[in-house]
């Protein structure tokens, strides 16, 4: 603790998580879940980051901006999981207040560059199926490029803004937050500086970053759905559909947990189930987006079969060639 204001104020220097630590019992076991998951997560947007770069046949936007989401997902996981495994080991949950500003800084930029991905990705399937004709020259290599770099730019310039302003903030009483990872809205109730203009400001960049995305996303899928529905034949519906709906999956889940996140009235009784639902859009969407896009497309499977086929057979000249040495 620091005084400040010539000692009517007493400044924190650190917060505690209070995340899952009611459930003394179950510590390993989360450990061992999480950690897995986290394993899991890790390497399957690491598998499917290599293959979109390695395979000549993964090179188009769809994949591209895939492989963009796979290393979004994969860096996500590990600003929130490696602190959360550490504090199940130690039962330590102490977090200092520059090392929780950190954090909520690379979440906050991963999530808002996430919501731009998706409205990145949407608009190509809507261009694909919508506009078939022009795809190639609406979603040239160029295009993606400026897309992409689009959304990394556009989360970290308004993130880096809303983090600098936290760092000013002076915390004080009350230590301690009841989640799992440093959310915006709980280190907010945590300052005792004047906060009003900060969540005016921070309110505004929401909607500018959050809503333009969205409501893209939205339309591009009102779209797909109008021009899907107007295809004669079976065959050339499920065929059209099949090309977009793994994303449609995604976006169902990162965008329906979060709504239910925010949109919940911040109570003690409904803060645990708070907490479940961050578990889906931070951990377990993250876990879930390698094997949607894995499981349900050929283009990917078959890459995962080459690959596995050129590396057996890596081995196995390693072994003949080791054999031939001896």
């Amino acid at each position: 603790m620091e005084n400040t204001d010539g000692g009517n104020k007493t400044s924190i220097t650190e917060f505690i998580l209070l995340g899952f630590g009611n459930f003394p019992e179950l510590q390993i076991l989360f450990f061992l879940l999480f950690l897995v998951t986290y394993i899991v997560t890790m390497t399957g947007n690491i598998l499917i980051l290599s293959l979109v770069v390695a395979d000549q046949r993964l090179q188009t936007p769809m994949y591209f901006f895939l492989g963009n989401l796979s290393c979004l997902e994969a860096f996500y996981t590990s600003a929130i999981l490696p602190r959360m495994l550490a504090s199940f080991l130690t039962e330590n949950r102490t977090v200092s207040v520059r090392g929780c500003i950190v954090q909520m800084f690379f979440f906050a930029f991963l999530a808002s560059t996430e919501c731009c991905l998706l409205a990145a990705m949407s608009y190509d399937r809507n261009i694909a199926i919508c506009k078939p004709l022009y795809y190639v020259a609406l979603m040239n290599g160029r295009i993606c490029l400026h897309l992409a770099a689009g959304s990394w730019l556009t989360g970290i310039l308004a993130t880096t803004v809303t983090t600098c302003w936290m760092s000013q903030l002076i915390f004080c009483g009350q230590n301690q937050i009841d989640h799992f990872f440093c959310d915006y809205t709980a280190l907010i109730k945590l300052s005792c500086s004047d906060t009003s203009l900060m969540i005016l400001v921070t309110q505004v960049f929401t909607v500018i970053l959050i809503l333009p995305p969205f409501l893209l996303t939205l339309m591009s899928y009102m779209c797909i759905i109008a021009n899907i529905l107007g295809i004669p034949s079976t065959i050339g519906r499920q065929k059209a559909f099949s090309t977009c709906s793994s994303h449609l999956i995604v976006v169902i889940l990162y965008y329906g947990t979060i709504i239910i996140v925010y949109l919940l009235p911040d109570t003690s009784t409904l803060r645990p189930l708070n907490k479940v639902f961050s578990v889906f859009y931070t951990i377990l969407t993250p876990l879930i987006n390698p094997l949607i896009y894995s499981l349900r497309n050929k283009e990917v499977k078959e890459a995962l079969r080459k690959a596995l086929n050129q590396i057996r057979t890596f081995i196995t000249n390693c072994q003949i060639f080791q054999t031939y040495l001896l």
